[in-house]
């Protein structure tokens, strides 16, 4: 295998695939006599071909046109950077790391600047549902306290022109006059809805690895240290708990992240969003529609699938990893392997798994490649049994005409293969100190135990 900077190039040969999955047409995965790869998704139920050739296309590498970053601002290179923190909504929590960890509350607008936040949470200026949405739809009443918080907030002069910055970017982006959009003295309506929405961002510090010279130097989720991003997730972790309940008409919380502008991305800064809404959405519903007749679905038809044919790229003492089968584009699974089903019934210890493995899957993806990360985990109010699971995309192929035709996705990398690329580099990475202790690979086999959330 050779390497680029930020990612891997060349097919590494698949592992030999199962006979009978060849004579099989109920398998989820089969591989036909030409070498035409055709997965049905278990839980989805997409149909997806990986055709021989297609997959040899390289992934994303370093850019061809880099600008030296020296005498730049590095830490303002976006609204998510340091020295740009009053361009985005008065930020609701902070983790500081120096001189130890702690985490900051609603931090004053005229403090924003006294401390370095190791990652924040903040409101998405354009929240995909609005506090008016729940307001006219849910009669949403913003509560006393975070309208006392809001109303602390805009005392202090620093914070009025905060507030007055954001909602004039707002309204300017709206194609509205940013002046009429500034709210008058003593009128907090729009103002306070700042501070009562259920869309977040946790963004992490960094735009550029520290010490960068090029501004492709990007700090993605691969490049913190496993300490770092367990951080990062656990933040996410928390605000997915606290919008549940924040908005007690929310059906479900949806938790992703979108890394590079290919894959939807606003801003090339490592964040997550996180997005309070009030359906379970048809993913839920199907899942659940099959737990009913099958509780134990997810080690069946995910876990022992990818046993079967190979497909664990990697393990913990909290986690597994596999190439996930079924997806439009190349993905990578990882559960927790834990009994809790929530993110935060899970400890810190198996929280960590779950992050370490991420966390080494992003590293082995480079970070010039699109991405989308995708959290999935059982609503509280549902009775059936679901594990935390998270999803990892690579967004290296455009799907066109053919897709929307036949409904048949073409995914330019098969399982076996994304497996085989996934455990070379991680290997490399772990001779390099790069991730966290883990089995990869072939140390694996026999040792991949079931995942216990159906008790």
């Amino acid at each position: 295998m050779r390497e680029v900077a930020g990612g891997m190039i060349g097919r590494v040969p698949a592992t030999t695939p199962d006979p009978a999955a060849r004579a099989s047409a109920t398998e989820p995965l089969r591989w036909l006599a030409d070498g035409t790869v055709k997965q049905v998704s278990p839980l989805t139920g997409t149909v997806v071909w990986t055709v021989p050739g297609r997959g040899n296309r390289p992934l994303p590498g370093t850019p061809t046109e880099r600008r030296a970053v020296a005498g730049r601002d590095v830490d303002a290179l976006c609204a998510f950077c340091a020295h740009r923190y009053r361009e985005t909504p008065p930020e609701k929590s902070r983790l500081v790391v120096d001189p130890a960890p702690r985490l900051l509350e609603h931090v004053a607008a005229a403090d924003l600047d006294a401390t370095v936040a190791e990652v924040r949470r903040i409101p998405n200026l354009f929240e995909i549902v609005s506090v008016d949405y729940w307001r006219a739809n849910h009669g949403f009443v913003v509560p006393d306290e975070v309208r006392a918080r809001a109303e602390r907030y805009l005392a202090d002069e620093a914070g009025r022109e905060h507030v007055r910055g954001v909602l004039r970017a707002r309204a300017g982006a709206a194609g509205r006059d940013p002046d009429v959009a500034a709210f008058p003295e003593g009128d907090l309506a729009g103002a306070v809805d700042l501070f009562a929405g259920s869309h977040d961002v946790v963004v992490a510090r960094r735009h550029l690895v520290d010490g960068a010279a090029y501004d492709d130097e990007l700090a993605g989720a691969g490049t913190l240290t496993p300490a770092e991003h367990h951080r990062y997730v656990a933040m996410t972790v928390d605000t997915v708990r606290d919008l549940y309940e924040a908005r007690p008409a929310a059906r479900y919380v949806a938790a992703f992240q979108n890394w590079l502008r290919p894959a939807g991305a606003s801003f090339d800064h490592l964040h997550k969003q996180v997005v309070a809404i009030d359906e379970y959405g048809p993913q839920v519903d199907r899942e659940r529609v099959a737990l009913r007749d099958e509780p134990d679905l997810y080690n069946r038809a995910v876990l022992d699938v990818a046993v079967r044919h190979g497909l664990v790229v990697a393990a913990n003492e909290h986690a597994v990893a596999i190439a996930g089968v079924g997806h439009r584009y190349p993905a990578f699974e990882v559960y927790a392997t834990g009994e809790g089903q929530l993110p935060w019934e899970l400890d810190e210890a198996q929280v960590r798994g779950v992050s370490d493995l991420l966390h080494a899957l992003h590293a082995a993806s480079g970070v010039h490649t699109p991405s989308n990360e995708e959290w999935h985990h059982r609503p509280p109010d549902v009775d059936e049994p679901m594990p935390w699971r998270v999803v990892l995309k690579w967004r290296v192929s455009t799907l066109a005409g053919f897709e929307g035709v036949t409904k048949i996705n073409v995914n330019t990398i098969d399982p076996a293969t994304l497996r085989e690329r996934a455990v070379a580099e991680l290997v490399r990475l772990r001779e390099v100190g790069a991730v966290a202790p883990m089995r990869i690979g072939d140390e694996t086999t026999g040792r991949v135990g079931r995942l216990r959330y159906a008790g």
